[in-house]
């Protein structure tokens, strides 16, 4: 199986020590190695950088360590192929355009029986995931629910995307991150959890790899942030762990529903 990173913060935050956990489980603490990407949210547009190459020896992924790219919504993924190809095009985190936003999606889990399920129109795959063709059959799905135009509520939205993602449930395990650059969304099959990181702050430990942060001396009492990961990045903090079928939305770093 895959694995799943993704932030959402009420200030501009940098992931670098939780990227630097989550890199350690591409070919060192785990065995995904086929690959990662992660994409950065900057007002409208974003910043995505992938690499096919194993996250613990990517030069990309070396980068984003040590460069603190500050943004309030992050999606990442690091993979371990089952179905497709590893390749640049199946590679995670995927993007699409809607209502003049960028949707950014990742998947943690294998599917069977989707092909015949999985059929759309305005969006289509370019490689040959069953995560990427789950994607495009969502946003079909929410384009023919709610039109050309984005809703007022976008909590709606999100309330709809949940029901489709307990029909593809029904097809495997489908952990899911998504979000369009405001609110971030994660979608439980079966590993997945959360922390938010609020004053007063403290220090925490990777378990991956040897590296401590003291989040007081990173942060302001004003900073909200919260982490979605596949297990718990860190081993002396309190982790929420998700249930099946079960699914959160943040904006901000703070819980909207769940």
């Amino acid at each position: 199986m895959c694995e799943l990173l993704a932030m959402s913060a009420n200030v501009p935050t940098d992931i670098v020590f939780s990227f630097t956990g989550l890199a350690e489980r591409g070919g060192v603490t785990g065995p995904h190695i086929d690959g990662w990407g992660i994409t950065f949210y900057e007002g409208k547009g974003n910043r995505t950088f992938k690499d096919a190459r194993p996250s613990s020896e990517s030069h990309v992924a070396k980068l984003i360590k040590s460069y603190p790219i500050k943004s309030e919504v992050v999606v990442s993924h690091i993979r371990q192929a089952n179905r497709g190809g590893v390749s640049l095009e199946n590679t995670h985190p995927f993007t699409r355009e809607l209502w003049g936003q960028y949707w950014t999606y990742a998947h943690n889990g294998q599917l069977s029986d989707y092909q015949d399920k999985f059929i759309s129109t305005r969006f289509n795959a370019v490689g040959d995931t069953d995560s990427e063709m789950a994607f495009c059959w969502i946003m079909d799905k929410v384009v023919e629910q709610f039109g050309d135009k984005a809703p007022d509520d976008m909590q709606q939205v999100y309330r709809f995307i949940a029901t489709l993602a307990d029909e593809i449930r029904a097809l495997g395990v489908f952990n899911m991150i998504l979000s369009d650059g405001e609110h971030l969304m994660s979608y439980c099959s079966n590993n997945l959890c959360y922390i938010t990181r609020c004053a007063p702050f403290g220090k925490a430990k990777l378990i991956d790899t040897d590296v401590v942060i003291d989040f007081d001396k990173e942060t302001t009492p004003n900073d909200v942030v919260t982490v979605i990961a596949t297990r718990p990045l860190t081993k002396d903090e309190q982790w929420n762990v998700l249930t099946a079928g079960e699914w959160k939305l943040f904006k901000k770093g703070e819980l909207l529903i769940g």
